[in-house]
């Protein structure tokens, strides 16, 4: 009868009360109804026709404009707040409540009333505000609705809320420090599901339909735990092993390349821990050098990194992200770090086949990055012991600046899940002083702590290849590769040596800069007024100087010599 109402505009109650003549006509074409539909269609036909409250018509509409939600997403607690809507629309939220309260009763529930008494509150006080569908994952839709037909996807809304606010959030602050862009990416460790797919910052972007879980950006230090891991799995470190953090610089085919750290500074002898977990520039060079590139690079392309050049494209520059990888590809890798070494593909469609699992990486390599860069204490050169990577509950996590800060990078897992966080300029243009720890690990911190809230995140068991040591773990075996390695450098990290020209460089003459203009640096770290240069034989000064050498073609000898004149160093290069 209250649908007969609905349908048709004369059986209406005119001035609280309907006529005997309405009432009967109202009778008839409810029993007409009862006819020619099913209960189930004529409850439907209702629930879109009734109104909820103000101007909202229809349980959709009443879901969206109380509770910004479709109707299949309402709870429990919801959906019986609308219900006790349907008796007195225009009723006090106290009134609503306690019919929700009751409601509950009935159908052998316990009711949190005090809950009930705070939602609709919350919803109710206000006017309704009819809000257009939210478009939680439009780059992804985009995608996937390229082909026919319905697609269900693993995204969580919840997640995908989340992660939008946190990136809107941290952005709005960054605003004034010329930031715009960025994305996030949520995946579950176990099953590869991708629970948050946050492509762009819409609005704020100047290239909003541009998905940056997918676009390839330069990857700052963000490829530093793979040629660690790598390092372990070979034997070639452990994690107490002393690395030689000093000036660098190592002959390419254009020239000499000097990395330097985030500071310009340089710490002399560091484990290996330490220059991993504070992000250590020249040690990951010098870790790269040990490991290969050509072996890196092919270990990041088992690891799904794909669109990689050959590795003579990168020579020593890879350690510090020359290369260009996406959101969506490093999440995945660092998602196998979580699993232990073993990757597999993520998993966008709910109809989709779960991704053959692959080893990748020693299970004990994996653990030991994970050990590390879960560790305050580790990452505390740089980052210090509290930032926005110390998370409430166990995290390893490494963030990632490209050069002139066109890139920030927050990527890092827990027990549970992988979180991949990029924020820059879609143009490319560099951001006014941020760093990862800044721009990026913000958002990946409130999403991971948001996602632990109600169950903490657990460090997870040693491997057996893998034992405990007086700073930490290292592979079985490899103690010795630690005492020996310290044994080895820590003597000669305190010894100068000549960081310019490099070994084996070739210099080519300049025809068209005039040669007073061309000049060649020679230089020792440490300097010493006790040590000296000789070149060809030929004593030239003090090492403590920088002496800029005007080239003459031929192969030569640079000696740095300490007081008594013994040799502490050499290079020879040759000038074309």
């Amino acid at each position: 009868m209250q649908l007969a109402a609905q349908l048709d505009p004369q059986l209406r109650a005119a001035r609280g009360a309907r006529t005997p003549l309405q009432k009967l006509r109202q009778m008839r074409s409810a029993r007409a109804l009862e006819r020619s539909w099913s209960k189930p269609e004529i409850l439907e036909a209702y629930l879109n026709l009734v109104s909820f409250r103000g101007e909202l018509v229809g349980v959709n509409a009443a879901a969206r404009g109380l509770f910004d939600k479709a109707p299949h997403g309402l709870d429990a607690g919801e959906a019986r707040l609308l219900a006790a809507l349907l008796r007195a629309a225009g009723a006090a939220p106290g009134d609503v409540a306690a019919r929700a309260c009751a409601l509950s009763r009935q159908s052998d529930t316990a009711p949190d009333c005090a809950e009930l008494a705070l939602r609709a509150q919350s919803a109710l006080a206000a006017a309704p505000q009819l809000r257009p569908p939210a478009a939680l994952a439009p780059h992804l839709a985009a995608r996937l609705l390229r082909a026919r037909g319905d697609v269900r996807t693993t995204l969580d809304a919840d997640v995908q809320r989340l992660a939008q606010r946190a990136l809107d959030a941290q952005l709005a602050l960054l605003a004034e420090r010329r930031v715009r862009d960025g994305a996030v990416l949520v995946v579950d460790n176990a099953s590869g599901d991708v629970l948050a797919w946050v492509g762009s910052s819409g609005a704020r972007s100047a290239s909003p339909r541009v998905d940056f879980v997918r676009a390839r950006r330069q990857a700052g230090s963000t490829l530093k735990p793979f040629i660690y891991a790598l390092a372990f799995e070979q034997r070639l470190l452990a994690p107490d092993s002393l690395l030689d953090d000093s000036p660098l610089e190592l002959p390419t085919g254009v020239g000499s390349y000097r990395p330097e750290n985030y500071d310009h500074t340089f710490r002399g002898a560091v484990p290996a821990r330490v220059a991993l977990g504070s992000s250590l520039n020249v040690p990951a060079v010098r870790t790269l050098e040990r490991v290969g590139v050509d072996r890196t690079v092919i270990a990041l392309r088992a690891l799904g990194i794909g669109g990689l050049a050959r590795a003579d494209h990168y020579g020593p520059s890879l350690a510090l992200g020359a290369a260009d990888v996406t959101l969506a590809e490093l999440v995945s890798a660092y998602r196998a770090l979580a699993r232990g070494g073993v990757a597999s593909s993520l998993r966008v469609r709910a109809s989709d086949a779960r991704g053959a699992d692959a080893r990748v990486l020693s299970e004990g390599a994996s653990f030991l990055v994970a050990d590390i860069v879960s560790d305050r204490g580790s990452r505390s050169l740089t980052f210090g012991l509290e930032s926005a990577l110390a998370t409430r509950s166990w995290s390893a996590v490494k963030t990632g600046t490209s050069k002139d800060m066109r890139d920030n990078w927050c990527i890092g897992f827990s027990s549970k899940y992988t979180v991949g966080v990029w924020v820059g300029n879609g143009g490319g243009e560099p951001m006014w002083n941020i760093s990862g720890v800044d721009g990026a690990a913000p958002i990946w911190a409130e999403v991971i702590n948001a996602l632990h809230a109600g169950a903490p995140s657990a460090a997870p068991p040693p491997p057996r290849e893998v034992v405990r040591t007086a700073s930490g773990h290292a592979l079985r075996g490899t103690e010795s590769i630690a005492t020996a390695s310290a044994a080895a450098r820590a003597p000669r990290a305190a010894l100068a040596r000549i960081v310019s020209p490099a070994r084996d460089l070739i210099i080519a003459l300049d025809p068209d800069i005039p040669p007073p203009q061309q000049r060649i640096l020679f230089e020792a770290q440490p300097a010493s007024r006790a040590h000296s240069f000789t070149l060809d034989g030929e004593l030239l000064g003090a090492a403590s100087e920088h002496h800029f050498w005007p080239p003459a073609r031929g192969r030569h000898r640079l000696v740095l010599r300490d007081a008594e004149g013994a040799e502490l160093d050499r290079v020879e290069f040759i000038v074309r």
